[in-house]
């Protein structure tokens, strides 16, 4: 099984525009020579970025394809940031994309209004799955730090299943979400990463930052209130609409709760007001509490993985959009400087 599709240092240099008298990331970043574990393993650099260029985990969950456009805007919005003293380059390493090509052509086949097809698309996630775990269960092996653009928010479940087999450990999880992605146990997709995830022993805690109260079901609530002591959550509306705390209280409550232990840091684009996703939010939080809720987490939690989930660039309606991949960009950057500002 085929899990990545590397990106050579020849790849990287193509999507940076060189300028005089200037340095761009993507001139400073390593990248894969021969062989993307060893050299992995041989490199230096703490960092490593990688895609996961797929929507089938949304369709399955009867939303709206587009997530698999993220990946390729944001890296080229990363590699022409300025190398310069806030950002050192040099701790990143570019390895490219999850492979999925071969199960996005199989989803084609299948309608998502079709019952039987949905069977089908669901299983495809779970082959989804199975490639994530195995490329973050590498990267985690050797000791750094993934950055995983998707993608579906299904890609959570990979994410915490690969960082689990590589510690063989429950780990914590944070996120910041207008959903709590606890639906039920119907076949994988993008709605239930974390709900699997906690059911097969991979999620020692669980926090959600800002999820939007009518947004979620009844079970999904229930299931919350039933197990205090490992999920938790606190609502965007407790914060921006009835003000009974403020915004750094309650991002200092999640952190609180899953601070003690490796943790996963999970950021839904979906939470964000206006930023094209499968599930675009008219009311969220700004790009610049999601800096500071990305910052913070990094800096006071024993980050194990960042994950940035949902971006639909294709669903701007904008021949030419650049912001969102902008966005993830300043996201990645503010990721590594609250990891390295411990």
């Amino acid at each position: 099984m085929k899990a990545v599709k590397v990106y050579t240092q020849e790849d990287v240099f193509k999507l940076t525009r060189k300028r005089s008298g200037e340095l761009k990331v993507g001139e400073m970043v390593e990248a894969t020579k021969n062989n993307w574990k060893d050299d992995l393993e041989k490199s230096h650099a703490k960092f490593v970025i990688v895609g996961i260029p797929e929507d089938i985990g949304v369709r399955a969950n009867y939303g709206r394809a587009g997530a698999s456009s993220a990946f390729k805007p944001a890296l080229e919005s990363f590699l022409m940031q300025q190398s310069n003293s806030f950002l050192n380059a040099k701790n990143i390493f570019i390895l490219g994309e999850v492979f999925v090509d071969d199960l996005m052509e199989k989803a084609l086949m299948y309608d998502a209004k079709d019952k039987n097809d949905m069977v089908h698309l669901r299983q495809l996630v779970a082959l989804v799955d199975e490639k994530v775990t195995e490329v973050i269960k590498t990267i985690v092996e050797f000791k750094k730090i993934p950055i995983v653009i998707g993608g579906g928010h299904n890609n959570a479940y990979g994410n915490i299943s690969g960082a689990f087999h590589a510690l063989n450990k429950k780990i914590n999880v944070i996120n910041c979400d207008a959903h709590l992605d606890f639906r039920q146990l119907e076949g994988r997709h993008s709605g239930n990463g974390f709900s699997y995830a906690f059911k097969n022993g991979f999620i020692n805690k669980y926090a959600v930052f800002g999820m939007h109260e009518q947004y979620n079901s009844k079970l999904a609530l229930e299931q919350f209130k039933n197990n205090p002591g490992q999920l938790f959550f606190n609502t965007y509306e407790s914060v921006f609409v009835r003000e009974e705390m403020d915004f750094s209280t309650a991002l200092k409550q999640c952190i609180g709760f899953v601070k003690n232990e490796a943790c996963g840091v999970e950021l839904d684009l979906d939470s964000i007001t206006n930023v094209p996703t499968s599930a675009k939010t008219s009311s969220g939080i700004s790009p610049i509490q999601a800096r500071q809720y990305v910052f913070n987490c990094a800096k006071s939690l024993n980050a194990l993985y960042f994950h940035i989930a949902e971006g639909a660039p294709v669903l701007s309606h904008i021949k030419a959009d650049n912001k969102t991949g902008k966005l993830i960009a300043y996201l990645i950057s503010d990721f590594i400087k609250g990891f390295e500002g411990k």
